[in-house]
């Protein structure tokens, strides 16, 4: 999927996506109506809150892995991963 916004796939999700895309790239001009549209689509309070600690998680990896010059895995290491994640989900 190149382009969420475009791509055929659930409102609930595109709105989302759309929203964590803001979030993560201009935190700064997020807003009450950016909530208030996630919930208009038909998003819960609890689904909102899951994705944003999602995205939260990923978004400080990111920086951490950046800030610290982590390794890349390899295509096969994230493959691996992928399938564990598939298996046991995204367990804390």
């Amino acid at each position: 999927m190149k382009d969420p916004s475009t791509a055929d796939i659930d409102e609930r999700l595109k709105a989302m996506l759309g929203f964590l895309e803001k979030m993560t790239l201009e935190p700064g001009r997020l807003r009450k109506a950016d909530g208030k549209a996630l919930r208009t689509v038909g998003l819960s309070d609890g689904e909102i809150r899951d994705a944003i600690r999602v995205a939260f998680a990923f978004n400080l990896i990111t920086r951490l892995a950046d800030s610290f010059d982590f390794e890349i895995p390899t295509s096969g290491q994230f493959a691996k991963g992928a399938k564990m994640i598939t298996k046991f989900g995204y367990k804390i």
